[in-house]
């Protein structure tokens, strides 16, 4: 039989012609504007040089299209500048058409992108008219600008088409995509990039309108996990704008000057610089010979280290790292102490009684000459420090012990390694510069190997490499340094943190493994708690210190013997360091204990069990976990265990989307302490259970912490619980259902499906074993504040969630010594709780209590006790049927 000269599966066979024909007739508004795009391109003979002298007033949207030639705002997006234009437009109007037209509908995708053309064009003109009044020579410099191209079409597309998305790209999207365009915008500052950013805004507020909804304002609120990958796009992005900036080659912003290295490089005339550097009239063009004069890829490379230490970096901001977070904030201010020096060089000498301030008016860039023009921009890397500044808590993560002292110790070396080289061959090589170097200028020269470019660039240069190896030597010192520098810094990045984020953590771990704690005892090791070791040294207490109180987190770890013991030492501990000890969420018996000692208490949670030798789900009062399982099998939906260390990459992914949808939802910070988030998913003692359908969605994940008692596991504790809000939505029944038949048939005893916060048994949950009711005045507050929280964090409708598995209830008690001390124990739980909380969120917590609306559907989408968007549960608390 003879070979096919082409397989099904290879590009330009027919499966993949038909694949290519399905997928363009699911764009017909795409594909129309392309034909469209390349016919008039084509019958007006613009597709090389773009449209001519003559067509271009009509066709081109300016400055002046308004009233005369207001077609343009829409006959603009089909032409383009030239071959390059076209070719760019129709790789991105294939590439975003086709992925969102199918997903928004044809109508809908068309009226996103002819809507934000001409919104953007439109809110490019306001701004230019009242920027006139403030920036008059900008703008006019704007007057001589043209737009031409579909690129706001497509922008435009893409940030309507973000709010059907979910949170988590959406999120991602739109900052990559605002904070590219906002520095273009202000690096580069032509119209095209106004227009551009104007459609992205059109764009981002028409998405909701076309999906019949009402666009939403405030800042996002995303975990901390989220809030690490939206820092380090930010930066990295903040990083990449001044360099795309620099290819632009008619920029006007302040740091066009980039363009001479990447569009412009000419041999300068040593005597052509000392005469434009002598005018201060024409310091951008002296600024422009000096980058010339160091042109070549190490010049290139060494002027925008800047950019690439911020890429860098942004890598270890990503992955939470402190050292990462440092550098960031230390290269942002060494940028804004630039900006300072740079706004002060340009501004002062241009003082219109100076002879400066005359010549300053003829630089060819006006941009140049407004102080408003020039300062905007160069706020930005101080804007970046704020923020950076604000998000310190969200990089804990450090190194090994002496791991960054080795890291200076080894750039050290190579910098002197480096410096000596330079030195070494740069006298053996003297007659290869112009003019040859002594060894005192080689010497004084080193320092402009290794910094940035922009630090030396108002000193001219003493000599200039003229050979191939002294251009090598010349070029390549500072980028053979900065290369080991970063690959040196990527792998303290890659380095796993310490196994202990307090001392102790592994003696803790250790005594956790080997003795007995409660069903809470793994929380203990989570970041944030610090560690108090008995006399025995066979128990710990965890605990954390806020505004003088001691707040623990479940009772003392060891043997059972010792609890008392270490309950009476660690009091006494406690006294001595000037601190209220206050236990929180500790069994009845201990609570007896301490009621012995004259201690108070209150109910802070109710924890529910189930005794796995017993679970078999039959009968009635089990119909609703029989129905998610019978209608799981039915949807071809499976459990599966997996790690978060060993999950693939696709199911991570999803992972991170479906718990950024439920922070996003609830529009309040996430919490801690006891709750755990994705950072604590990292651990490969906390097993995950995701429920998973035939092709590999994932619709519900929850986490299981390991139960030790003396050396064996026992139990596990669900912690982590979470559903997408669109997938099957019975899925965390179906997986804690799924988990108690697993974790039985492997032999384990028990299962505990934690505590709920602020939350009691009542007899309407479960009437034969629902407790006293509330008597104590402390017993009332705290009532009223779960009543309270209830449609924000809905922690009594998750109480009433669990009891459809007819669990054992177990209270959990909160003991304090001294009821003066209430107040700041209260402040002290709600800083554990929410340790991010800011005002905003403050306001928008009490807005929402304010509503108090009395059903699950004032609860998170995901929520276990919410609706599914296409439930038929009843909007009341569920409750078990028997």
């Amino acid at each position: 039989m003879p070979v096919p000269l082409l397989g099904p599966g290879q590009p330009g066979s027919p499966r993949a012609l038909v694949s290519l024909i399905r997928r363009l007739r699911r764009g017909p508004v795409t594909v129309g504007f392309i034909l469209a795009f390349w016919s008039a391109g084509t019958l007006s003979s613009s597709l090389v040089t773009g449209p001519p002298g003559s067509l271009r007033p009509n066709v081109a949207a300016t400055a002046h299209s308004l009233p005369g030639h207001w077609w343009a705002l829409l006959s603009s997006g089909l032409w383009a500048q030239d071959l390059t234009g076209y070719l760019l437009g129709s790789a991105v109007l294939l590439g975003v058409g086709l992925a969102l037209e199918p997903r928004m509908g044809s109508v809908r995708f068309a009226a996103a992108a002819l809507g934000s053309q001409i919104l953007g064009i439109g809110a490019a003109l306001g701004f230019l008219t009242v920027a006139r009044q403030t920036m008059g020579t900008w703008a006019q410099e704007m007057s001589g600008h043209l737009f031409l191209g579909p690129s706001a079409l497509m922008t435009g597309a893409l940030m309507a088409g973000t709010a059907m998305m979910p949170t988590l790209w959406r999120r991602r999207i739109r900052l990559v995509v605002f904070a590219l365009l906002i520095l273009l915008a202000l690096y580069s500052g032509g119209f095209a990039d106004l227009v551009r950013l104007g459609a992205a805004v059109a764009g981002a507020l028409l998405g909701p309108v076309l999906y019949g909804r009402a666009p939403r304002f405030g800042r996002p609120v995303s975990s901390r996990h989220e809030g690490r990958v939206l820092i380090a796009l930010l930066v990295a992005v903040s990083a990449i704008g001044p360099v795309v900036a620099g290819l632009t080659p008619h920029a006007a912003g302040p740091l066009s000057v980039l363009r001479f290295l990447f569009t412009n490089i000419q041999p300068v005339d040593p005597q052509t610089l000392q005469s434009l550097c002598a005018d201060p009239g024409q310091a951008k063009e002296c600024a422009g010979a000096q980058l010339q004069l160091r042109a070549g890829a190490g010049g290139i490379f060494m002027a925008i280290l800047p950019s690439f230490l911020l890429l860098l970096l942004s890598d270890g901001l990503r992955r939470g790292r402190r050292f990462a977070w440092a550098g960031a904030v230390l290269i942002q201010l060494a940028l804004s102490v630039l900006a300072g020096i740079t706004i002060a060089g340009v501004l002062y000498p241009a003082a219109p009684d100076t002879a400066a301030g005359e010549g300053i008016g003829a630089i060819e860039v006006p941009g140049y000459t407004h102080p408003l023009a020039l300062i905007l921009p160069l706020l930005l890397p101080v804007a970046l420090t704020i923020v950076l500044l604000l998000s310190r808590r969200l990089f804990p993560v450090t190194a090994p012990a002496g791991t960054y002292r080795r890291l200076a110790v080894s750039i050290g070396k190579t910098a002197a390694f480096l410096a000596g080289v330079y030195l070494l061959a740069g006298i053996l090589l003297a007659p290869g510069f112009t003019p040859g170097p002594a060894p005192l200028e080689l010497l004084a020269d080193i320092p402009d190997r290794f910094l940035p470019l922009g630090y030396m660039l108002d000193l001219s240069p003493a000599f200039f490499p003229q050979s191939t190896p002294a251009v090598l030597l010349y070029e390549g010192t500072g980028v053979s340094f900065w290369a080991v520098t970063a690959v040196l810094v990527l792998k303290t990045f890659l380095r796993p943190a310490p196994a202990q984020h307090t001392a102790g953590t592994s003696r803790a771990r250790e005594i956790l493994k080997t003795r007995q704690g409660s069903t809470l005892s793994w929380m203990t090791t989570w970041p944030g708690n610090t560690y108090w070791f008995s006399s025995t040294g066979e128990s710990f207490i965890a605990y954390r210190v806020i505004a003088g109180v001691a707040l623990t987190l479940g009772v003392p770890v060891g043997p059972g013997p010792q609890t008392k013991a270490a309950v009476a030492e660690f009091t006494l501990f406690c006294s001595g360091q000037g601190w209220t000890p206050c236990f929180y969420s500790v069994p009845a018996d201990l609570r007896d204990h301490a009621a012995s000692l004259g201690w108070g208490s209150v109910q802070v949670a109710q924890e529910t069990i189930l005794e796995l030798d017993a679970v078999s789900f039959k009968g009635k009062k089990f119909q609703d976990i029989r129905t998610a399982m019978n209608n799981a099998a039915k949807a071809g939906i499976r459990a599966e265990w997996t790690t978060y260390g060993t999950a693939p990459f696709t199911l991570l992914a999803q992972i991170q989307e479906i718990s950024e949808e439920w922070v996003a939802d609830k529009k309040m910070p996430e919490m801690g302490f006891t709750l755990g988030g994705l950072d604590e998913l990292n651990d490969p003692d906390v097993r995950l259970l995701l429920a998973i359908d035939d092709s590999d969605r994932v619709h519900a994940v929850a986490s299981w912490l390991p139960v030790y008692r003396n050396g064996t596991i026992e139990g596990w504790t669900l912690d982590f619980m979470r559903r997408r809000s669109t997938g099957f939505r019975a899925g965390i029944e179906f997986l804690i259902a799924s988990a108690a038949l697993s974790l039985k048939d492997e032999g384990y005893r028990f299962i505990s499906l934690s505590g709920a916060p602020l939350a009691r048994l009542t007899s309407t949950m479960a009437p034969a074993v629902a407790g006293p009711e509330v008597t104590g005045s402390l017993d009332r507050l705290l009532d009223r504040l779960g009543a309270t929280l209830e449609p924000v964090y809905g922690f009594r409708s998750l109480l009433a969630f669990k009891a459809k598995f007819q669990p054992r209830y177990e209270p959990l008690y909160m003991l304090y010594p001294d009821a003066a001390a209430l107040p700041a124990i209260g402040n002290a739980i709600t800083r554990a709780y929410l340790p991010t909380i800011n005002l905003g969120e403050t306001l928008t917590l009490a807005r929402r209590i304010l509503r108090r609306p009395n059903t699950p559907s004032g609860l998170p989408r995901g929520h276990p006790a919410a609706p599914g968007p296409s439930s038929t549960r009843p909007k009341t608390p569920v409750r078990n049927k028997g």
